[in-house]
C-alpha cells in the first residue's frame, strides 16, 4: 500500500503559542474544523470550551513550562507545536538596544525557544512536529525594522540547530509570511514607519494554510513560503544578495524623496543621508 502523501489534522493535538493573536484566533479556528484538539498559550487567556487559550507569560521560564505542562495535560500529549507568537515595532540598527529591541528578541526569539524546549520530550514521544512562524524580513530585511528581523533570522537559527538535534524523531519547519494586516504593525504605523509600498500585505488565510501544509506534509518541509512571490524573494535574496540590497535600497530612497518618512523621528538620520550626496 502506498504510503500517505500527508498527515491528518483530525485527532492530531496542538499547541498554539500566540493563540490570542490574529494568527493564533484563524489557527484554532482552522485546526478546530478539521478535527484536531488544541489548547492556545497567550498573555492574555481567552476561555473557549472547544480551543481554549490558557494565560501564558512566555517571557517567562517558569510560566512557559507551566503552561506547556497544563496544555499537554488537557490534550494528553502533544503532536504539533505551532510557535507564532512574535511582536514586531520600530527599530533602526544605527541606535543602541532599547527596550523595543530587547522586548523583540525575548517574545520572538526566547519564547520560541522556551516553548520549544519544554515541547521537546512530548513531540519526541509522539514522533510529532514543530512549526515556527519566522518572517520574510528573516532573509530580506528592511531599514529601521532592525530588531524584528534579527529576531526572525535568529528563529530561523535556532530551527535549524533544533532540526540536527531532534529531527530524526520530530518534525521541524519553517514559515515566511510577508505582511499581514494585523495589531503587530501598529506601533510601526503610529512612529510614521508604515511598510506600506515596501512590503505587500497578503491574506491571513495563505499564511495559516502554509503553516497547516507544514503540519501535514508526510515528510516536514525545511522552508514554507507563504506565496509565489515570496518564494521569488526568498530565493533572490539568498542567491543574489547584492541585488536584493539594491533593490530594498532603491524602494527605500524612494519613499525619503517623496516625503514618506520626514515625520519619523526614528528615521531622521535615514532621511538626511539620503538627501545627502554621497563623499
Amino acid at each position: 500500500m502506498p504510503r500517505p502523501a500527508h498527515r491528518e489534522l483530525r485527532g492530531m493535538r496542538v499547541i498554539v503559542t500566540g493563540g490570542a493573536g490574529t494568527f493564533g484566533t484563524r489557527l484554532r479556528e482552522d485546526l478546530l474544523a478539521a478535527g484536531a484538539r488544541v489548547v492556545g498559550l497567550d498573555l492574555r487567556g481567552v476561555d473557549a470550551a472547544d480551543a481554549p487559550v490558557l494565560a501564558c507569560d512566555l517571557t517567562d521560564d517558569e510560566s512557559t513550562v507551566a503552561g506547556v505542562e497544563a496544555a499537554v495535560e488537557r490534550l494528553g500529549g502533544l503532536d504539533l507545536l505551532i510557535n507564532n507568537a512574535g511582536v514586531g515595532g520600530p527599530a533602526p540598527a544605527e541606535l543602541p538596544p532599547s527596550d523595543e529591541v530587547r522586548r523583540q528578541i525575548e517574545v520572538n526569539l526566547l519564547a520560541s525557544w522556551r516553548a520549544s524546549a519544554a515541547a521537546v520530550p512530548h513531540l519526541v514521544a509522539a514522533r510529532g512536529r514543530v512549526v515556527f512562524v519566522s518572517s520574510r524580513m528573516a532573509v530580506m530585511p528592511l531599514p529601521l525594522a532592525a530588531a524584528y528581523g534579527v529576531s526572525k533570522r535568529a528563529v530561523v537559527a535556532y530551527a535549524d540547530t533544533l532540526r540536527l538535534e531532534i529531527g530524526s524523531h520530530v518534525g521541524v519547519s519553517v514559515v515566511y509570511p510577508s505582511m499581514v494586516a494585523s495589531p503587530i504593525h501598529s506601533t510601526t504605523k503610529d512612529a510614521g514607519l508604515s511598510l506600506q509600498g515596501v512590503s505587500r500585505f497578503e491574506p491571513v488565510e495563505g499564511v495559516v494554510a502554509a503553516i497547516l501544509r507544514a503540519a501535514t506534509a508526510r515528510r516536514a518541509p525545511r522552508d514554507v513560503p507563504t506565496t509565489t512571490r515570496g518564494r521569488l524573494e526568498i530565493a533572490l535574496a539568498r542567491h543574489l544578495p547584492g541585488l536584493t540590497d539594491r533593490i530594498v535600497r532603491r524602494t527605500i530612497v524612494q519613499r525619503v524623496r517623496a516625503g514618506d518618512l520626514n515625520s519619523a523621528d526614528l528615521a531622521k538620520g535615514l532621511v538626511e543621508r539620503v538627501g545627502r550626496p554621497a563623499g
